[in-house]
This record gives structure tokens, C-alpha cells and sequence, in this order.
């Protein structure tokens, strides 16, 4: 991945399992932070955390997500 430092994904694989669910991919992951990226970027910073909420609520993965954000911006 690219700027994400490993205790990112270490965090992330630790909150998975407490949650009792994989850890997201890297894919995974890189999907989630553009999502969060066009979100801040087309509304507000806010909408960020709240996009990638509503994407995991509605069971979309995070590629799909984007993809509609990218709809949006």
C-alpha cells in the first residue's frame, strides 16, 4: 500500500478480530481512503468517517463505494 504505515494495518487486523470479522485487504483498505478522500473532498471532512459507515451499513464493498462517491464529486 502506498503512504499506510504498518500500524495501521496492525490496529486494523487487531479491531477486525475484536469485531469478529476479517481484516479488510489491502485493496480493501486503499478503497476506504480514497471513499474517505472524495467524500471530504466533494462535501466536508465530516462526511469522511460517515461515507465509509454508510458503505459497510449498506453491505457495499468499498470499490463499489467509491465508485459511487466518484458518481457524486
Amino acid at each position: 500500500m502506498s503512504d499506510v504505515v504498518p500500524e495501521v494495518t496492525t490496529w486494523l487486523a487487531a479491531f477486525a478480530a475484536e469485531l469478529g470479522q476479517p481484516a479488510p485487504t489491502d485493496a480493501e483498505i486503499e478503497a476506504l481512503l480514497a471513499l474517505a478522500g472524495v467524500a471530504a473532498h466533494a462535501s466536508a471532512r465530516q462526511a469522511a468517517p460517515i461515507a465509509c459507515w454508510l458503505s459497510a451499513k449498506a453491505d457495499i464493498a468499498p470499490a463499489d463505494a467509491l465508485a459511487a462517491a466518484r458518481r457524486l464529486a
